[in-house]
Parts: structure tokens; sequence; C-alpha cells
């Protein structure tokens, strides 16, 4: 809870951020699966994936078992820490698989969601908190920029405090090993908190736009400080070719200092996503047809993409927070 900060999506005189914590257990023997979404945020998640992301409306999300075990004790050792935004509308729990990758690895993983502009935060002991934004903010420069200072203001407040994170699990985080990445505006927020905060050492953009839009038309674009500025410690831009266009082009290529960039090709948007394992599921099993598959994740086989993505975001954040 950050106290005194007004929430500007409902008005509340202090923001409520949910998180999910993932890390190496030393066993978990006796504890329960956790599934990928609490059954109320499955619920309202149906009705809003099959709308947004043209997915199939009878998918019971809250089935889905994840390979995390809930509340297992932590294995010993002081572990890096990486936090993890996602995308406009996209819940925490859809960057689950990779998360879970890096934790396996060795990692403690944070992943954050951004209440009032989340398809549904299901809040613990509260209530399920619904998207509140309007249709309109990823094409309003006004409601967009609103957004976007929004969620640098949370990520501002969670790493003000990750030293107290761990205490109720005794998980030891190494603070001096932090890293951050994102997806679509979560990758934006990546890269701009990489820019505000010394604390984080690199960061990786999983395709999400590095300016703003233009507030009067024909204005240019004001690009966010990391690309004015650049950056001095690493920064991974990572992108798929079915998704490419100018804008990205032009913000990313703005960057200078140690930034390297790569592609994903056949590929789509929400590919970075656990949805990139999951549509072609849903399409081998009639439940949604190729080209709704080919807006959302590309045409790539998951054999390909799943550990081609996971590889990528281990090896950089192995070479940049553990040697």
């Amino acid at each position: 809870m950050d106290r005194g900060r007004v929430d500007p999506w409902n008005g509340s005189p202090d923001r409520e951020l949910v998180l999910s914590v993932y890390y190496p257990a030393r066993t978990t023997h006796g504890f329960r699966r956790a599934p990928q979404m609490t059954a109320r945020a499955a619920e309202n998640f149906k009705g809003f994936a099959a709308y947004y992301h043209h997915l199939p409306a009878g998918v019971d999300w809250s089935a889905t078992l994840t390979h995390s075990y809930a509340d297992a004790p932590p294995a010993p050792g002081r572990r890096p820490v990486l936090l993890y935004s996602p995308g406009g509308t996209d819940p925490r729990t859809l960057g689950t698989g990779l998360a879970e990758d890096l934790a396996s690895h060795g990692y403690v993983v944070v992943t954050i969601d951004h209440p009032g502009e989340t398809s549904e935060v299901d809040i613990p002991g509260g209530d399920l908190r619904t998207i509140q934004i309007s249709p309109t903010t990823p094409t309003d420069p006004v409601l967009s920029r609103l957004m976007m200072a929004t969620r640098f203001a949370d990520l501002r407040f969670v790493l003000s405090r990750l030293e107290t994170l761990g205490l109720p699990l005794d998980l030891p985080l190494d603070l001096r090993r932090i890293g951050i990445y994102g997806h679509s505006a979560g990758g934006s927020t990546a890269a701009q908190a990489l820019y505000e905060h010394r604390e984080l050492k690199s960061a990786i953009n999983l395709e999400g736009y590095l300016d703003y839009l233009p507030l009067q038309p024909g204005e240019p674009s004001e690009l966010y400080p990391i690309a004015q500025h650049g950056t001095d410690r690493p920064l991974l831009l990572a992108g798929t070719d079915g998704f490419r266009d100018a804008r990205f082009d032009s913000s990313w290529s703005a960057l200078h200092g140690p930034v390297r960039r790569t592609e994903v090709t056949n590929a789509n948007h929400w590919v970075f996503t656990d949805l990139g394992a999951m549509a072609p599921q849903l399409q081998a099993a009639g439940l949604m047809t190729a080209e709704a598959r080919a807006n959302l994740v590309g045409a790539v086989n998951p054999s390909v993409s799943v550990p081609l993505i996971r590889r990528t975001v281990r090896a950089f954040f192995d070479r940049t927070l553990k040697h």
C-alpha cells in the first residue's frame, strides 16, 4: 500500500499494488501447486480475453496449474532480484512461465500488477478490481501519459520496499543485483525505470515503445528520457517481425549506450507472454482460428519461441547480474 499517493483510476487516497514472488524452493513436498489465476480473477479474465484477445470464452483459466508451489520454503542463498511489469490491460499472471523459468535458474522474480489498467486484480482479503481506464487510453496522448506516469510511480514504490519484501518468507535478496523486464507497456516501464533508478543494473524491454504520443496532431513524438539521453547500463530490446513498425524503429534507434536489439521472427506481440504457448494449443483444439492465433502470437511454433525467449532473457540477466 503506497499511502498518500492518490490512485488516478478510482480516486482512492492510497495506491494499492498486488505482487507475486517466485523463487527457488528448498522443497515442494506437502505444498499445493498454484493455479495461474484465482477463481474470481479467472472468471473475469474469461470475458475480457474473449473480447480483447479473441480467445475462446469457455476456457477455465483457474484450472490451469503452474509449476509453482504456494508458500514453499525458499532454498538457502542470497539471490539476484528481477522485477516484471506486464503489458497494458494484461495481468501479471500472463507472465508466469517466464518468471518460473528465471526462478528455476536462481532468481527471485517479483511480478507486479498495475491496478486500474489491468483486466483484473484479485486483491487478497479484498475485492476483485477490474479495469477502469478508458478504452481510448492507448491512443489518447493525455491518458496514456497518465498511465505511464502511474506505472513509473508503482515501480518507484516497489523498489523502495524491496528490502523488506522477502522477510515474511525468510527470503534473502541480493539488492546489489537487481534487474527489470517487462512486456509492451511493461517493457516501456522497464526501460525508463533503468534510467531513473541507479539500483537497477540492467533491463529488458519486450516490445514496448519509448516515446509518448504527440499532444497535438502534427507534432513530433516526445522520446522518453532514456531514449533522449541513453543508458550506461545494459538494455536489451526484443521485438517481433509481426508487430514491428516505424514508431519502434524511430524510438529504439534513438538509444545509445550498451543497448542490444533482437527480433523473434514469424511471431507477434503476445508471444512474449504465456499466450505464446497457450494460443497454439487452443488452435490445435479447434477453439481458436489460425488468423486469431497469428494476430496474437504469430505462426511460430511454441517449441521454437518459448525456449528461444527464455534463453534470451535468462542469458542476458546471467551476463549482466551474475558475472
